[in-house]
């Protein structure tokens, strides 16, 4: 199954770019199911049909689908109360009741990163799924998370420390309360398992993101800010839609000041991106109609290019050194930060941060020097004569 995940600056009409992408699909055959999480429903109101918690045929070959954070949440916190019963009792701590619990600032993304995992898993059900993700930069926040909270699993929950399981009983004898290792551990194993099927998912070469905004001055900086942080996720990008493009010429003469600075925008755009202009209706779209006179362009084949690749090339036999190439397109020098920490490489861009482990050659190598050029960063390592093979 092919994803597309849609985001781009909040207002620039992402939601409804979604919306026709998916209508247009599905009209030309394509089982089709579209995902959002916006809790006033403006995917429902682009297609015409509410959306909710359940999935609702919007269209013939068409489903949208709206999660309920407050469902999911219930049902997670419920559970680990019902494992943490005897602890609690201790505590003295008195159980919540599941009516009286609200979803905390959040839980509508998880909801969504959740729903767009399960929709993967049971592929056969459709061929495209298109996602209408929050505004940037929020949405590469929303898309590093898993990879985030997978490393603070392992950080926190070892899984080598499993072993200790063994001495429960007498680490409860010695410290007189019962110890709740084992559930803990389960649960951050499942957790894990939940976590790694949503990052292949993201990572899937099936998977694209695509960028929608409106061709202003506001609109550059949004767009390469945006470009900047998915590349440093790793993130692959097909086409940039120029959303709300007035035509050309017009007779309005107060607005040709702005069909200028749109010219302008999408010149610009175009040195970079493969850009695709969606005009403006004059009105709000709404339904089926409208959506599809917008001609937004069409879903991504499958195996539509090549995936983001960070590649490490070997000069060691003439410079001696190795150097990781890593694509940060509308990186500035002066904006790029990068920590060596153990294993691990820090590396910050504008105003996202990825911390991201060494491939295993490198972490035999001690920095040397990075550059920025082109849009890609180099880092230089050089191999470290106590750890790298002699034959070398």
């Amino acid at each position: 199954m092919r994803t597309l995940l849609i985001t781009g600056p909040g207002g620039a009409g992402r939601t409804t770019v979604a919306a026709a992408t998916a209508l247009a699909a599905a009209r030309q055959g394509t089982r089709t199911l579209v995902l959002s999480a916006d809790p006033a429903d403006t995917l429902g109101a682009a297609l015409g049909t509410p959306t909710g918690p359940r999935p609702t045929a919007a269209a013939p070959g068409l489903t949208a689908w709206r999660p309920d954070p407050a469902t999911a949440f219930r049902a997670d916190l419920t559970a680990l109360q019902d494992r943490a019963t005897t602890a609690l009792d201790l505590l003295g701590a008195a159980r919540l009741d599941p009516e009286e619990l609200t979803p905390l600032p959040g839980a509508a993304e998880l909801a969504l990163l959740r729903a767009l995992r399960d929709a993967a898993l049971a592929a056969d059900a459709h061929d495209l799924l298109v996602v209408d993700l929050p505004p940037a930069p929020h949405a590469v926040a929303l898309l590093g998370l898993p990879e985030e909270l997978r490393r603070y699993l392992r950080r926190l929950l070892p899984p080598e420390r499993r072993a200790a399981r063994a001495l429960r009983p007498l680490l409860g004898r010695l410290a007189g309360v019962p110890m709740p290792a084992e559930w803990l551990y389960e649960k951050a194993a499942r957790w894990d398992v939940e976590l790694a099927a949503t990052e292949a998912v993201l990572a899937d070469r099936d998977t694209v993101v695509r960028l929608v905004a409106e061709p202003s001055p506001a609109g550059l900086d949004a767009v390469r800010v945006t470009t900047l942080g998915l590349a440093l996720r790793g993130l692959r990008t097909d086409v940039l839609v120029a959303n709300r493009v007035f035509p050309e010429p017009t007779a309005d003469t107060r607005l040709a000041g702005v069909v200028a600075q749109q010219r302008k925008a999408v010149d610009e755009w175009r040195e970079s991106y493969d850009v695709r202009s969606v005009h403006h209706l004059g009105r709000d779209p709404r339904g089926a109609d409208d959506l599809a006179d917008l001609a937004v362009p069409t879903a991504p084949t499958a195996h539509s290019g090549p995936p983001a690749e960070w590649h490490v090339a070997d000069r060691l036999a003439d410079d001696g050194v190795l150097v990781w190439h890593i694509p940060l397109p509308g990186a500035v020098r002066e904006d790029l930060d990068l920590v060596r920490r153990g294993d691990e490489l820090v590396v910050t861009a504008g105003p996202f941060r990825r911390i991201v482990p060494l491939p295993s050659a490198l972490r035999r190598c001690t920095v040397s020097g990075a550059g920025l050029r082109d849009g890609e960063l180099r880092i230089r390592f050089t191999p470290d004569p106590g750890l790298w093979p002699t034959g070398r």
